[in-house]
């Protein structure tokens, strides 16, 4: 599936991490169209869309991520988590959903938001 021009949601706590994301998205033909680094912020931009798809860190300073993943589910916008324990992190209803392991490289990133697309 071709990644050129999509609108990426990219959902990270930690700035160099988001910045290093960024140039990934950036070198798949992406374009990060909105970014949160808290949950709140993450369901507000969330709710404004905007977005094709979108990468989800698991964890954002303590806080779960998966409020924003329901109302995505809800719309039916295309996502994937990032996280450091992998599919076992996630809530059984989530478990279906692509899993970018963290630390992840660009073609790890690329089969994740091919795969969240392709659902």
């Amino acid at each position: 599936m071709e990644l050129q021009g999509l609108r990426v949601f990219l959902v990270e706590d930690e700035g160099l991490v988001a910045m290093s994301v960024e140039d990934m998205l950036s070198d798949l033909g992406c374009v990060v169209a909105t970014q949160a680094s808290s949950l709140p912020e993450a369901i507000e931009m969330a709710r404004a869309g905007g977005f094709d798809v979108a990468l989800l860190d698991v964890s954002l300073h303590g806080k779960q991520v998966f409020p924003v993943a329901e109302f995505l589910s809800e719309q039916d916008i295309p996502f994937a988590f990032a996280s450091g324990y992998g599919r076992t992190g996630l809530p059984e209803g989530f478990r279906n959903r692509p899993v970018v392991p963290k630390p992840f490289e660009i073609d790890e990133l690329s089969a994740a938001l091919t795969a969240a697309l392709a659902r």
